[in-house]
């Protein structure tokens, strides 16, 4: 069934490396223009994300994001259970989850078929653990450090982020190997991916110095997918295992787990305006 919204709000970050408060009033006039103008605008991190009882006390019936796939996330988070939906705009690096729903589009395509109703309502697979979850990636293992550097390189904090390589190299060489409950292979990291069929999981591989900086290269550049990796198993749970407590990423964002963690797929919590057309 399609999907019109009538009184959005929009949500944006200003340290996103995208933000242009040029792009910000040209949502707000398509918004305007298309006989839905915006009700509300939570400009992060000067606003805090809108609560899910303060949108329905506004009426509000669509939270239109225009931010990284992080912050995508933590809205997710905070607007669990609203019977309103999330349209996510790319406002991000890589803008994932954006091609996830609509395809690799410009903004103003998606926000006008939106706005013209030619969108439909779902609740997208994620991965999920008892720390959260990830719309669009999790990783559990040592070398989640580098996504530290990567935010020092994003916020041009070089002097950060080479303060940190050595220990991302330390870390990653050093730290507890991880493996899936059952296989012995053993990773830096493993990787899961949502998808229709389940958890797309991939071992990462960083156990020599050549693999370390290809891994290295691919996490500053923003995607560790093209860094070197081993393709294991798509399944509808994962157990991912260590000798101590797994570092996580959700959707590049930083969390701890025991030394057993399981994952499992499991629908978003919160409706999302999808554009691509149906698989």
């Amino acid at each position: 069934m399609t999907y019109r919204p009538t009184r959005p709000a929009l949500i944006c970050n200003n340290q996103s490396g995208s933000y242009d408060e040029a792009r910000v009033e040209q949502i707000a006039a398509l918004c305007r223009d298309a006989g839905s103008p915006l009700a509300a605008n939570f400009c992060l991190p000067d606003d805090a994300l809108p609560t899910r009882a303060w949108l329905e006390s506004k009426g509000i019936d669509t939270a239109i994001i225009w931010t990284g796939d992080g912050t995508i996330n933590a809205a997710v988070a905070a607007l669990a259970g609203w019977d309103g939906a999330l349209l996510v705009l790319p406002g991000g690096t890589l803008n994932l989850l954006s091609k996830r729903l609509h395809d690799d589009r410009p903004l103003e395509d998606i926000l006008a078929d939106a706005l013209a109703g030619r969108g439909r309502r779902e609740c997208p697979p994620t991965v999920h653990c008892p720390a959260g979850r990830a719309m669009v990636n999790m990783i559990a293992g040592p070398t989640t450090i580098w996504a530290e550097v990567r935010e020092q390189m994003r916020q041009r904090d070089i002097g950060g982020a080479a303060a940190l390589i050595p220990e991302a190299f330390e870390q990653s060489m050093g730290g507890e190997a991880v493996h899936l409950a059952g296989d012995d292979r053993a990773f830096q990291a493993i990787s899961m991916t949502p998808s229709a069929e389940g958890i797309v999981i991939d071992g990462l591989l960083a156990d020599s110095p050549t693999l370390l900086l290809r891994h290295a290269i691919a996490w500053i550049g923003g995607d560790f997918r093209d860094g070197p990796s081993e393709e294991l198993a798509t399944r509808p749970s994962a157990t991912v295992v260590s000798a101590e407590s797994l570092g996580l990423l959700m959707d590049g964002e930083s969390a701890e787990g025991g030394a057993r963690v399981t994952f499992t797929i499991d629908p978003a919590p919160v409706a999302f305006i999808v554009t691509r057309p149906p698989a």
